[in-house]
C-alpha cells in the first residue's frame, strides 16, 4: 500500500512478472507509450482504501540490437537457462544468452516432422525408388549405320583409302600432344594435312600453327566419325585415333565390306540394326534413325555373333533358362564354393519331367548338373531384367533388359556373354509394338503406361508382334554412310586381322566351329545379289574392286567361318525352354557379376 501511494505509476507484481518474461519481445516490438496514472490527493488517502484499476505497463525504450549485450543470468544457479537474445552466426558456438535454431528449418517444417512416442524424430524411411538411369553419350545423327547402300559405299571408301596408303598415308602426331582451341603448337600443320586428307577439312584454308575455329570444326567432325566426344580439343584419345595408320583404316573398311558380301537382310521400312563394335542399337524408321540406344554386347571371349533374323515377340517378366555352357563354366564352380548360390540367385533345378530337384541331391564335384534344367524365376534379380525381345536364331541370342545398369554409363561396353542388353529397353519395346493391338484388344495401343502396367503384374506375358520386324547384328569396324562420311570403330574381337578364335568350350574334338552367320554371307557367285547394288532381289555381280592390289579379297570359303571369339556352336547354345516364346533356343546370358560378386559373368 505504501509503495502504491508513493509510486502510483508502478505496475502490479503480475505486470512485473509479465515484463520480465517478455523482455525480449518488448525490446523488439515495444508497446505504445502510456501516460502515468494521476497521483491521488491527500483527501483521497484519508478515505477508505480502494484497489486501483489495472494500469497498463509503463513504456519501455526499444533496445538497440547492434549495441545491446547479452543480459546477465537471472540466477547464479547452473540450472537456470539464460534468456535468448541477439543474432547467431552460422557455425559459431552459442554465446551467453543465445540459443541455436533447430537445423535452420522453419517452424512449420519442424512441426510436420514425424515424432516417435518419446517425442524424438522418427527414423526416416529409405526410398526404394530406382536411381535415375545414366547412359553414355550417344550420337544424335539420324543417318543409319546400315542401309541397303552400305556395302557399295564402304567398298568405295576402301578404294579411296587404298589410294591414301599408296600415297604414303598421313604423318603421325606426338602421342602426348594436347592443344586447346586458340592455342599454338608446331604440330598443328601436320594436323591440318591429316584432316584435309580425310576430307574433314577443306583444302586451301589458312595456314599457321594455331588451332583456329575452322580447324576446331574439322576436328569435331573427325571426332564424330570415330565415336569420340565432340569437344574440339586435341587430347590423348583424339591423337591416338589420328595416329592409326592409313593402312589399318583401309583394312577395316575392306574387311567390313567383306563381311557384308551376299547379305540378303530384308531391310523394309522399319528394322533394327546392332553394330557390335559400336555397342549401339538403332531403330530405323523409313530410312532415318528414330532413336539410337546404348547397349552392352559380348565380351571378346564370349563374342556376340553376327545374326540376321526377325523380332517376333516381346516377353514381360521373362524366366531365364541357363545354357549348358554356362552351367559348366559358371554355375558348377559357384556351387562348389557356395552350396547356397542357386537359392540366392532364385534359380531352380528341374528334371526331365519338369519336377523340381533340390541342389543338395546333385553331386557338384562332377558335371552331372548339365543333365538338369536350371531356370531363374522372374523378378528384379532376373538376369534378363523385366523385358526380353525375342528374335529366334540358332545362336540363342537376343536383346533384353538387365538389373545391372551401371555398365550403360561406360564408353567401353563389352561385358555380356553374347546377348545384347539395351538401355531404356522399354522405349524400344514401345517402338517395336507400334501397330500391335494393346492390352484392351483392337483399337488400344501399347503406350508407356500399358507397358509398365503389364510388367507390374509380375506375371510372365508374351506379346506377339502384329508384323515381325527385321533385326541384324553386324560387325562393322569401318563403314561409309550415304552422305559420304567414313566411320571407324575399334576392332574389339580382332576379326579385321584374321584372328583365329580359340577352341570353344564343349566343342567336340575334330568338329569345326559353327558359322557366325548361317549361310547369308559368302563369296557371291556371278549373278548373285549384292547389298545395295541394284535393290533387293536383283542380280548383280560383285564389284571387282576387291581384287585390286592392296584390297582385302573375299575369302575363298564362307567368310563367316571365321567365327567371332567365344561364339557358341548350336549344339552348345543351351537348353530349349518349354515356354512358347523360347522355342527357338535358350538364352545365353548369365546373372550380372557386377551386381553380385559371385554371379556368373555376363
Amino acid at each position: 500500500m505504501v509503495l502504491r501511494v508513493a509510486f502510483p505509476y508502478l505496475t502490479s507484481a503480475a505486470a512485473v512478472a509479465w515484463m520480465l518474461g517478455t523482455g525480449l519481445a518488448a525490446a523488439v516490438e515495444p508497446a505504445a507509450p502510456v501516460p502515468p496514472a494521476p497521483v491521488p490527493t491527500p483527501a483521497a488517502q484519508a478515505g477508505p482504501v480502494q484497489s486501483p484499476a489495472p494500469v497498463p505497463p509503463a513504456a519501455v525504450e526499444p533496445a538497440r540490437r547492434e549495441t545491446t549485450a547479452a543480459p546477465e543470468p537471472l540466477s547464479s544457479s547452473a540450472d537456470a537457462p539464460p534468456l535468448p537474445v541477439g543474432p547467431i552466426k552460422p557455425g559459431a558456438a552459442p554465446r551467453m544468452g543465445e540459443t541455436r535454431p533447430v537445423e535452420g528449418k522453419p517452424a512449420e517444417a519442424r512441426q510436420a516432422e514425424p515424432q516417435s512416442g518419446e517425442g524424438r524424430p522418427a527414423a526416416k524411411k529409405v526410398s526404394r525408388e530406382l536411381p535415375p538411369l545414366v547412359v553414355a553419350r550417344m550420337s544424335q545423327d539420324t543417318t543409319p549405320t546400315l542401309t541397303p547402300a552400305t556395302f557399295l559405299d564402304t567398298l568405295r571408301a576402301a578404294e579411296r583409302y587404298q589410294g591414301l596408303v599408296e600415297a604414303g598415308g598421313w604423318p603421325s602426331l606426338p602421342a602426348d600432344l594436347a592443344v586447346k582451341p586458340g592455342e599454338r603448337n608446331p604440330a598443328i600443320p601436320l594436323l591440318r594435312r591429316h584432316l584435309v586428307m580425310t576430307e574433314d577439312l577443306a583444302p586451301g584454308g589458312p595456314e599457321g600453327d594455331q588451332l583456329d575455329p575452322g580447324l576446331v570444326t574439322a576436328l569435331k567432325r573427325f571426332q564424330a566419325r570415330h565415336n569420340l566426344p565432340e569437344t574440339g580439343l586435341l587430347g590423348r584419345q583424339t591423337v591416338a585415333a589420328l595416329n592409326v595408320p592409313a593402312s589399318v583404316r583401309q583394312r577395316q573398311l575392306a574387311a567390313s565390306a567383306n563381311r557384308l558380301i551376299g547379305s540378303s537382310f530384308p531391310f523394309g521400312d522399319r528394322y533394327v540394326a546392332v553394330n557390335i563394335p559400336s555397342a549401339a542399337v538403332e531403330a530405323v524408321d523409313h530410312g532415318s534413325v528414330a532413336r539410337r540406344y546404348v547397349a552392352v554386347v559380348g565380351k571378346p571371349e564370349r563374342a556376340s555373333p553376327m545374326v540376321e533374323t526377325k523380332i517376333t515377340n516381346i516377353n514381360f517378366n521373362p524366366t531365364w533358362t541357363v545354357p549348358v555352357s554356362l552351367i559348366k563354366k559358371d554355375i558348377i564352380p559357384h556351387m562348389r564354393k557356395d552350396p547356397g548360390y542357386l537359392a540366392k540367385m532364385h534359380i531352380r533345378m528341374l528334371d526331365g519331367q519338369g519336377q523340381e530337384v533340390q541342389p543338395t541331391a546333385v553331386d557338384w564335384s562332377t558335371e552331372r548338373a548339365v543333365n538338369y534344367t536350371l531356370r531363374q524365376d522372374p523378378g528384379f534379380d532376373n538376369s534378363l531384367g523385366q523385358v526380353r525381345i525375342d528374335m529366334p536364331n540358332r545362336h540363342a541370342v537376343y536383346m533384353h533388359d538387365t538389373p545391372s545398369k551401371s555398365l550403360f554409363s561406360r564408353d567401353v561396353r563389352f561385358h555380356s556373354s553374347g546377348c545384347v542388353r539395351v538401355a531404356d529397353v522399354k522405349a524400344l519395346v514401345g517402338w517395336l509394338l507400334e501397330g500391335t493391338p494393346g492390352p484392351n484388344g483392337p483399337g488400344s495401343t501399347w503406350g508407356p503406361m500399358e507397358i509398365e502396367t503389364g510388367i507390374a503384374t509380375g506375371e510372365r506375358r508374351d506379346i506377339k508382334l502384329a508384323k515381325p520386324i527385321p533385326v541384324t547384328f553386324v560387325y562393322l569396324t569401318g563403314y561409309a554412310t550415304p552422305d559420304g562420311r567414313v566411320h571407324f570403330r575399334d576392332d574389339v574381337y580382332g576379326l579385321d586381322t584374321g584372328k583365329e578364335p580359340g577352341k570353344e568350350p564343349g566343342r567336340e574334338p575334330g568338329k569345326s566351329a559353327e558359322p557366325a552367320v548361317t549361310g547369308t554371307i559368302a563369296k557371291p557367285a556371278p549373278g548373285k545379289a549384292v547389298p545395295g547394288q541394284t535393290g533387293p532381289g536383283k542380280a548383280a555381280p560383285a564389284k571387282p574392286g576387291l581384287a585390286k592390289p592392296g584390297l582385302a579379297k573375299p575369302s575363298a570359303t564362307h567368310p563367316a567361318a571365321v567365327k567371332p571369339a567365344g561364339a557358341k556352336p548350336a549344339a552348345d547354345s543351351g537348353r530349349t525352354s518349354p515356354e512358347p516364346s523360347a522355342k527357338a533356343a535358350a538364352p545365353r546370358t548369365a546373372p550380372s557379376a557386377e551386381r553380385r560378386a559371385t554371379a556368373p559373368a555376363t
